[in-house]
């Protein structure tokens, strides 16, 4: 068996220019161009090439987007003042604090000094508590994009056996609660599993779909995963590579060329998940801009 490989980057393109004839008709009707700043800290190599290709995204798709980059040195009052301006700014319908912040900044307060109906990050407590209760605004991008590609390629989770390895706020919490709902994309049978977890290997070859985030470089071999299962890996991590021009190679939580033999669908690293995430904070970003002109949208209105 070859896994077919589901390619996040054909099905973003395709979210991409979906987005982009939505704000166009918002132009034309209401005068309105979606807006998106990204609040950025220091100087994260792997998050400026996130920012620029958010940047890159937002112009094709006809956003108005904005970089606030505030020295590593920034103070947490400095912080939370600048997403005050921003919360305050009508050009903007998106906020978003790009993660990690230096150490020493409190993150749950810098997450929740953004006005939830512009967090496009969807990782704002009161999102997350929609989320949980089935019936978020925006759910966070990963997960979001995650129920996104398996719905693309035919693999409905209604009443499936799906692992996640990783229990992130951002991952593996969020994308529970998804696929947990009474709703398209929703209606599996969810075990979360992590660093304590005892017996990963017979948990995880149970799952008709496993997602994998752990941060390890090829974490899930060929024998954890059960014959056919659907395979999403959210890592990405650079491994050393001399033989490589920037001297090292991008590498996913699943050992690929093994796993690929086992499994009936695998998404790559990178081109899967990655282009995923970008495309859902677009389409956020849209959403916010349309209930910020009808409010009724909203859920829980």
């Amino acid at each position: 068996m070859t896994a077919k490989i589901l390619s996040g980057r054909e099905l973003s393109a395709e979210i991409r220019r979906e987005v982009a004839a939505g704000v166009a008709e918002m132009q034309q009707k209401h005068g309105v161009t979606p807006g998106l700043a990204a609040v950025v800290v220091g100087d994260n190599p792997a998050s400026a090439v996130y920012v620029a290709n958010k940047g890159r995204a937002c112009l094709e798709a006809g956003l108005f987007s904005e970089t606030a980059q505030l020295p590593a040195t920034a103070t947490e009052d400095e912080i939370l003042a600048a997403i005050g301006r921003l919360n305050g700014d009508p050009r903007f319908h998106g906020i978003l604090a790009q993660l990690p912040l230096p150490a020493g900044i409190n993150r749950h307060r810098v997450v929740e000094a953004i006005d939830p109906a512009k967090d496009v990050d969807g990782i704002h407590p009161c999102n997350l508590g929609k989320l949980l209760q089935g019936r978020p605004d925006f759910a966070p991008c990963t997960p979001a994009g995650i129920v996104e590609l398996l719905l693309h390629n035919g693999y409905d989770t209604d009443g499936a056996n799906v692992v996640i390895c990783g229990r992130s706020d951002i991952v593996g919490k969020p994308l529970a609660a998804l696929l947990m709902r009474r709703a398209r994309g929703g209606n599996a049978t969810v075990t979360v599993c992590h660093t304590r977890t005892r017996g990963l290997e017979e948990i995880t070859r149970r799952a008709d779909v496993l997602v994998v985030a752990m941060g390890r470089p090829a974490a899930i071999t060929a024998g954890m995963v059960k014959e056919g299962a659907a395979v999403i890996d959210v890592g990405i991590n650079r491994v050393p590579d001399p033989g490589a021009r920037r001297g090292y190679r991008l590498m996913g939580d699943v050992d690929f060329n093994t796993v690929s033999r086992r499994a009936a669908a695998i998404t790559p690293v990178p081109g899967g998940v990655g282009p995923m995430t970008i495309a859902m904070l677009l389409s956020n970003t849209l959403t916010a801009a349309r209930i910020s002109i009808h409010p009724e949208l909203a859920h829980g209105h």
